[in-house]
C-alpha cells in the first residue's frame, strides 16, 4: 500500500531512504511547500521503488536525489512521477547508477508541467556507469509540458570509465581497482553530499566506500 504524505502551506519536509526495496511514497505538495528525498540503495538487494509527487498550489519547491551501487544479478529500479499542476514552482531531480557484474538497473521519471503551472523551472537528469560488459541499464526520462511560460529539461547518460583518465591514474602508480575506486567514488559523491546530517553522511561516505571498492575490484 503506498504511504501517502501532504506538506501543508509553507512547510518542509526532508527525508533519506536508504536501502529501501519496495518503496511507494506519494506525497502532495500545497503552498510554498519544499520537499528534500535522497534515496540510496547499495545493500544488493533487489529494489523497485515509486515515488509520486503533486504540486497542487502555487510555489513548491521539490529536490530528489537518488544512488545506486549494484553488482552480482541485482535488479534496481526507480520510478518517479512529478506533476506541476501549478506555477511558479521548481523542481530539480538527479538520479546516478553504478553497475557491476550482470546487474540490471532501470530509471523510469516522468515530468509533467499542466496548463496552469506557467513560470515553473524543472529538471530531471540520470546518469550511469556501466562497469563490466554483463550489466546493463535502461533509462526511460519523459517529459510533457502543456505551458508555455517554463524552463524544462531532461537528459539521461550511460556509459563507462573514462580510460584515458584510468591510464593517467595508472602512470601515477596506482593500481587498476584504486584508479577505478577513485573515479567511481568521485562520480557519486555529490549525492552522498546531498544527505545533510553530517554523521549519517560521514556513516554512508565509509559504507558505500566498502562496496565500491568490492563492485570496482571485481571487474
Amino acid at each position: 500500500m503506498a504511504e501517502r504524505l501532504e506538506i501543508g502551506a509553507g512547510e518542509a519536509l526532508e527525508r533519506v531512504l536508504l536501502n529501501e526495496h519496495a518503496l511507494d511514497l506519494h506525497i502532495v505538495q500545497q503552498a510554498g511547500s519544499r520537499l528534500r528525498l535522497v534515496l540510496i540503495n547499495y545493500d544488493a538487494a533487489n529494489a523497485d521503488n515509486c515515488i509520486r509527487v503533486e504540486h497542487r498550489q502555487e510555489g513548491c519547491e521539490t529536490e530528489i536525489y537518488g544512488m545506486v551501487i549494484a553488482g552480482g544479478e541485482t535488479n534496481v529500479s526507480n520510478r518517479t512521477f512529478l506533476l506541476h499542476d501549478k506555477g511558479k514552482g521548481r523542481s530539480e531531480q538527479l538520479f546516478k547508477y553504478v553497475l557491476g557484474g550482470k546487474a540490471r538497473g532501470y530509471f523510469e521519471g516522468c515530468l509533467k508541467i499542466a496548463p496552469d503551472a506557467q513560470q515553473t523551472s524543472a529538471t530531471q537528469t540520470d546518469r550511469n556507469l556501466i562497469l563490466s560488459d554483463g550489466a546493463k541499464m535502461r533509462t526511460l526520462p519523459q517529459l510533457e509540458i502543456y505551458a508555455d511560460d517554463v524552463k524544462a529539461s531532461h537528459g539521461a547518460t550511460t556509459g563507462q570509465l573514462d580510460e584515458h583518465a584510468l591510464f593517467y591514474m595508472r602512470q601515477r602508480g596506482l593500481s587498476a581497482a584504486q584508479a577505478r575506486w577513485l573515479l567511481v567514488n568521485a562520480f557519486i559523491e555529490d549525492i552522498i553530499n546531498e544527505v545533510h546530517d553530517t554523521v549519517l553522511q560521514n556513516r554512508l561516505r565509509k559504507e558505500v566506500e566498502i562496496r565500491l571498492q568490492q563492485l570496482t575490484e571485481n571487474v
